[in-house]
């Protein structure tokens, strides 16, 4: 799914990828989501290696290509999957994995109790909510241990946007980012729920995991 206007089910919010990241034509992007999504399994060896994970749950899932790839790498785990409401995601869904449980929902009021899932994901989610802190304690209070989280690297994404041409009116920023950090700034917002334990900046974004339950 790609879109740049708000849908009708979700007034006033952009859902959906801008750009077709995972399955685009354009050689750059295609090499820069392919190392993005290196870094992205090896966070998740990280937490593999730290004990059994069995039930997952990825927040702001899109599309749903995210939520497939943790399927195939925690294949014994139960995999919610959830974002707004959206027909053009639901059509995405009926394509995926019919073993992932996709779900509307909203990030800044997760429908779960403490601790439901031992691993927690959201990518490229928290530069698109209205109130980010909120939704990083909703992700922590719901995971019982690991978050996985990332974010594009800023002021790099936006310059890349804007001297490639894309978004030049507003100077780079991607619609629907309402939120912008830099690789350490979003590392001290991410420590006021977890301990950071793996950080990795493949260009353009940061991405890293952290423990909720070591602090």
């Amino acid at each position: 799914m790609s879109t740049s206007t708000p849908a009708p089910e979700t007034p006033d919010i952009v859902i959906g990828n801008h750009h077709n990241k995972y399955g685009g034509g354009n050689p750059l992007i295609q090499y820069l989501t392919k190392r993005f999504l290196a870094a992205l399994d090896e966070l998740l060896d990280g937490v593999a290696a730290e004990g059994p994970i069995t039930r997952v749950l990825e927040v702001g899932c899109g599309e749903g290509e995210i939520a497939d790839r943790l399927r195939a790498r925690f294949p014994e785990a139960t995999v919610t999957a959830l974002d707004l409401p959206d027909a053009g995601l639901r059509q995405d869904w009926q394509g995926r994995d019919h073993q992932v449980g996709f779900l509307h929902g909203d990030a800044h009021g997760l429908p779960f109790a403490d601790n439901t899932f031992d691993l927690v994901l959201a990518v490229e989610v928290c530069e698109h909510l209205t109130d980010p802190d909120a939704g990083l304690r909703e992700m922590a209070r719901v995971s019982g241990r690991h978050l996985v989280l990332s974010v594009p690297r800023e002021p790099l994404f936006r310059m890349g946007n804007f001297f490639t041409g894309r978004h030049v009116k507003d100077f780079g920023n991607t619609p629907g980012h309402l939120n912008h950090w830099g690789s350490p700034a979003f590392l001290r917002f991410v420590s006021q729920v977890g301990a950071v334990a793996d950080i990795r900046q493949p260009l353009p974004w940061t991405a890293l995991r952290a423990r909720v339950d070591a602090i």
